[in-house]
């Protein structure tokens, strides 16, 4: 009987950032239990992007990065860093930094976990981001809503209509199509969507950034009752 060859999906690679020896040893552990590959673990991101670099082609799904490192960096440019080396970050956090969870997000972080979670809850965190998502939970509804400078776009119903649609998950042509409009008056409204979002701050290039200014805004539902994820 012939056999049938079977694909194994390539285990995601993680790298961890804390100045804590205990902590960086216990998510490593975490991890490799999890099935993970941790391609590094280091006490800053200093340290990080010549052992992200030496990965090669294989790279790293997502780095778990401490929210406050004692070496004098800012965790906006730290999430910067490590996005500029190809991986996603997660952001690891004590509850109460809520300015700096803030600052974080705006940077371009997929989500922050706290560290008081549960580990069974960093690992999913983990997952979610090494598929593409962006955790959706209360620590970002808390950071948003903690943040009285928060700007949002001044968006148009039409602009609002095409970015609900896109951040939703229909692809561009499927928007335009629902919306009666033409593909290419679709793509000026997204354009100018992110130019918006561009004047008040808030990047988005990406259509996970877009999904993630939609909830921010309003514009689709944010935290669900089970603190899930945002996906692509």
């Amino acid at each position: 009987m012939a056999e049938h060859a079977q694909t194994t999906k390539p285990a995601a690679t993680v790298a961890i950032v804390d100045d804590h020896e205990a902590v960086r040893l216990g998510l490593r552990a975490a991890c490799e239990a999890a099935g993970y590959e941790v391609v590094a673990d280091t006490a800053g991101v200093a340290e990080l992007l010549p052992a992200l670099a030496a990965v090669g082609e294989r790279g790293c799904d997502v780095v778990v990065l401490d929210l406050s490192l004692g070496d004098g960096t800012t965790v906006t440019e730290n999430v910067r860093a490590v996005l500029a080396a190809g991986s996603a970050v997660l952001v690891h956090s004590i509850a109460d930094r809520v300015a700096a969870v803030r600052e974080s997000l705006a940077a371009g972080a997929a989500g922050v976990i706290p560290k008081a979670s549960p580990m069974s809850a960093v690992i999913g965190a983990i997952a979610t981001v090494a598929g593409g998502g962006v955790l959706n939970n209360v620590e970002w509804a808390s950071a948003i809503e903690a943040d009285r400078d928060f700007a949002k776009a001044q968006l148009g119903r039409r602009e609002r209509d095409v970015l609900h649609l896109y951040a939703s998950g229909l692809p561009l042509k499927a928007v335009a199509m629902q919306l009666g409009i033409a593909h290419s008056t679709a793509r000026e409204y997204l354009d100018r969507i992110r130019a918006k979002y561009v004047e008040v701050g808030r990047p988005a290039p990406t259509k996970v950034d877009l999904l993630r200014r939609a909830v921010e805004d309003g514009i689709l539902p944010g935290l669900d009752g089970d603190g899930g994820d945002a996906r692509r």
